[in-house]
């Protein structure tokens, strides 16, 4: 067989095996994503144009870097602390650090129906906790302070 119907049986195959899937966007929770459909007619768009989905009304969950830095003695012992925070965008998020040989894992909530103003807390399974207020300026990056179990106190940067 030459290289050309081999390349064609090939494409064709994989064509096949492909012809029921279908591409259904899904949110951060797993539900459906349903983006409303376009006005037809003079407001619309002229027939053959493709609109993308506003991405406004779409937001996924940002994972951003955070850093702690040293503000009392206690802290300077261990020094710079960096973990993640997975901003959700609904208020709430998640983050995971290491801190003195633990994993703190815990979430942080926006207070007072502000969304850019919240708290967070951590527990690891040693018994290690902390606690952290901090301020968004926007839905990327933030600063605040956090304070630890073992008297450690850390200014927070959350983001690049």
């Amino acid at each position: 067989m030459n290289t050309r119907k081999i390349l064609t049986l090939v494409l064709a195959g994989a064509s096949a095996a492909l012809a029921g899937c279908v591409a259904v966007p899904a949110g951060p929770n797993g539900s459906y994503v349903y983006y409303p459909l376009p006005p037809l007619g003079p407001a619309g768009p002229s027939a053959g144009e493709v609109t993308a989905p506003p991405a406004a009304r779409t937001q996924w969950p940002a994972v951003l870097q955070a850093r702690l830095y040293p503000s009392n003695e206690m802290a300077a012992q261990t020094g710079v602390v960096s973990g993640t925070v997975t901003n959700m965008m609904n208020g709430k998020g998640r983050f995971q650090l290491q801190y003195a040989g633990e994993t703190l894992v815990g979430e942080a909530t926006s207070v007072d129906g502000n969304a850019k103003r919240g708290v967070a807390s951590a527990y690891g399974s040693n018994g290690g906790f902390m606690s952290c207020e901090y301020q968004l300026n926007t839905p990327r990056q933030g600063a605040g302070n956090c304070s630890f179990s073992n008297g450690a106190q850390y200014k927070l940067h959350i983001g690049l």
